[in-house]
């Protein structure tokens, strides 16, 4: 069988691309998941072959939709030999659709599709050898107003989730173009849109008067999403037998995509995304800095993307040097909760990462945690972040500490000596006071002077890291971290302690341990050997790293 598909090479206007039916391949895209596989025919694209952002193009025969291109053969293929989605399978999204004015539609369409079968006589042995190395065809990731650096630190992970990062090879222009969409044309799924732009690319597949199917293979596969749909005008393009892809200038809204399936994604018009507005200023420099985007409101993406734009806004600066540390002030405001606070003190480390990805890091832990809960979806209405610039590495290391007594009473005051070593610098002697409880019993207490990494991490246990508390429990765990930037020491009692969610229940008896023994299948608990009953701090204008463990006696 013949037939003729549409695709844009340069401009808005799709043009034609004759193809000859090889065959049909059953169950390659999954049970019972056909591909149709075509060899395309034509000047222009028998030079590009099959291209990155070329997914969704609309294959007619005799007049009637066949399906999207959608897969392609391996990487250094000299003929331009593609494999096709169904239509039929791409018009199942439809019916899964319950976004906004789609509830529990069952929409006919006037669409004439032809259900793929084999012929008599199919090649099925050379088809089985095409099929080892059919693949789904990239969906360019392109990134506009991002350094090499920041690309290169979070492509893997773009990767992974099944779309190709790729730098230069477009813009998010935000500009008019009148020509509507139509089969063949490009479309784009914006990620993040703003200051930074983040856009993913493909082609239009069918259209009727509310809505489109395009791509023909899942973005990132995500079923209902919430993604900006933008027209796309192809600048060029580019020809090149390990990495051939469209350059694309992403241009005014279009809609909104409500559907990222696995024969491919959906979007309806007339309708806005609801994103995450995002406000990041920069002090200390040669001026102040003010960014202002927005990112996709996903639990798998916003989170990387964050990170991803944390560290891009700050690597592209003229004072960024491997020295740099870097205050961080905010917050991430989610609806019905407390703000979620980001201040933080970040410098480089000796292992080489430096303060611009533990910020990044920093942010996108923070926003993973407030998505990854299996209660109640997090509704974030903002986030917040100032960085002030400190043009040195502002990090210091406890070298020892000590107590100005070794045998106390309940209610008496202990002063203890921190010793710290900052970067190539002096040594500094902080003095902190701290109150023993009256309720303390006699016998050994344990003073533990450390930074506020370890003092959390030995707060949680070895078995709390995997524990998922709902949304509430979460953000009151995230704000009662402790700061990078001080020194602190708490007194720890032998007797056992408990964590429920975001609360201590300290110096438990051992019968009520064990009644609560019992709740760990059903309460998000965990249990330490010794409870924390006081603590003091001190502020510190560095990073501080270490821990030392004293002990005095209660008489």
């Amino acid at each position: 069988m013949q037939g003729v598909a549409y695709t844009v090479f340069q401009g808005t206007q799709p043009e034609p691309m004759d193809f000859v039916v090889l065959g049909v391949l059953r169950n390659l895209n999954g049970p019972k998941g056909s591909v149709i596989l075509i060899r395309l025919h034509g000047q222009k694209v028998e030079y590009t072959g099959v291209v990155a952002g070329m997914s969704g193009s609309p294959a007619y025969i005799d007049g009637k939709l066949a399906g999207a291109l959608a897969f392609r053969i391996g990487e250094f293929s000299k003929e331009p030999i593609a494999g096709v989605t169904p239509i039929s399978e791409m018009m199942e999204i439809n019916q899964l659709d319950r976004s906004p004015g789609n509830e529990g539609s069952t929409r006919k369409t006037a669409l004439t599709a032809i259900t793929p079968t084999a012929g008599p006589g199919a090649p099925a042995t050379s088809i089985n050898d095409f099929a080892s190395a059919l693949k789904p065809i990239e969906t360019p990731l392109v990134f506009s107003g991002f350094t090499e650096d920041a690309i290169r630190m979070f492509a893997p992970q773009f990767t992974a989730a099944g779309i190709l990062p790729v730098m230069g090879a477009g813009s998010v222009s935000g500009g008019k173009q009148p020509e509507p969409l139509v089969p063949g044309s490009a479309v784009s799924a914006l990620l993040v849109r703003g200051d930074m732009d983040i856009a993913a690319t493909c082609t239009v597949t069918y259209v009727d008067a509310t809505r489109l199917l395009a791509c023909g293979h899942p973005l990132m596969q995500f079923g209902n999403t919430d993604l900006p749909m933008n027209k796309a005008n192809v600048l060029a393009t580019l020809p090149s037998p390990a990495n051939a892809f469209k350059i694309v200038d992403t241009t005014e809204p279009a809609g909104v995509f409500v559907q990222d399936r696995h024969a491919g994604i959906m979007g309806v018009f007339d309708h806005d995304a609801k994103m995450i507005p995002v406000r990041l200023s920069i002090h200390g420099g040669a001026g102040d800095k003010v960014f202002h985007y927005e990112v996709l409101n996903n639990p798998h993406i916003s989170p990387l993307a964050m990170m991803a734009t944390t560290f891009n806004a700050l690597r592209g600066l003229n004072e960024y040097g491997e020295d740099v540390s870097y205050q961080m002030k905010g917050h991430i405001s989610v609806n019905g909760y407390p703000d979620v606070d980001l201040t933080s003190l970040f410098s480089p480390v000796d292992n080489g990462r430096p303060a611009a990805i533990q910020a990044a890091m920093a942010v996108g832990d923070r926003f993973g945690r407030i998505f990854d809960n299996p209660y109640s979806a997090a509704d974030v209405h903002g986030v917040d972040l100032e960085f002030n610039l400190v043009p040195e590495r502002r990090s210091a290391v406890l070298e020892a500490a000590h107590a100005d007594l070794t045998e106390v009473r309940p209610g008496q005051e202990i002063i203890i000596e921190a010793v710290l070593r900052p970067y190539r610098g002096d040594r500094v002697l902080r003095r902190i006071p701290v109150r023993v409880p009256t309720s303390v019993a006699p016998g050994p207490l344990h003073i533990v002077v450390s930074d506020g990494d370890t003092l959390d991490r030995m707060r949680r246990g070895p078995f709390a890291f995997g524990q998922r508390l709902d949304l509430a429990s979460t953000i009151a765990q995230l704000n009662q971290e402790h700061s990078s930037n001080r020194i602190y020491v708490s007194l720890l009692e032998s007797e056992p302690e408990a964590r429920i969610g975001d609360k201590i229940m300290p110096s438990l008896p051992l019968s009520v341990m064990n009644v609560m023994d019992g709740m760990r299948s059903t309460q998000e608990m965990s249990v330490q050997g010794e409870s924390s009953v006081g603590e003091a701090s001190a502020e510190l204008d560095y990073v501080v790293s270490g821990t030392q463990v004293l002990t005095v006696t209660v008489k």
